[in-house]
């Protein structure tokens, strides 16, 4: 097979299905949804979301383990936490707008997208882009190949995905 199109390496090690893994069950990503607006207690997710509160209370648990929120007490007698994006939580939101965006863009009715974003620094509706942090280009399914990163092991096989 030509190496130019041998993209088998892309199974070695592979960060999407390593993510999903933590990040690909509805619940997480509502919650996160809800962080990025601002929604810290777990009385409001539990109240916005309408989610069962054991299932709220083992996502917002993984979450808090896998280092993407820390669990900060903002009372006492009664124990209260609140739920804080940590920096590898923040690093999250492009990957939630960019769902939101899809979702409005192929799911939303006549009337348009629930939601929308608007930028703070210039004050426009933001309709934000995927760009190349090198030369600035908005990047595509067109204008991308995938090669083998620093992280990439010769001989890796993908079992896990078999």
């Amino acid at each position: 097979m030509d190496a130019t199109y041998d993209l088998s390496h892309r199974f070695a090690g592979e960060s999407v299905g390593r993510a999903l893994e933590l990040l690909g069950e509805r619940w997480t990503m509502l919650i996160l949804r809800e962080a990025f607006f601002g929604v810290r207690r777990y009385g409001q997710l539990a109240r916005n979301l309408k989610i069962p509160r054991p299932t709220l209370s083992a996502r917002l648990r993984t979450l808090v383990d896998a280092g993407l929120f820390e669990r900060v007490a903002y009372a006492k007698d009664p124990d209260r936490y609140e739920y804080r994006l940590t920096d590898a939580g923040r690093d999250l939101f492009p990957a939630i707008v960019t769902l939101m965006h899809w979702g409005d863009t192929h799911l939303a009715g006549p009337e348009g997208p629930p939601i929308v974003l608007r930028h703070t620094t210039c004050g426009q509706i933001s309709d934000p882009r995927l760009t190349c942090q090198h030369c600035g280009q908005e990047v595509d399914v067109h204008d991308i190949t995938p090669e083998p990163g620093p992280g990439f092991r010769s001989g890796q096989v993908a079992d896990e995905l078999r």
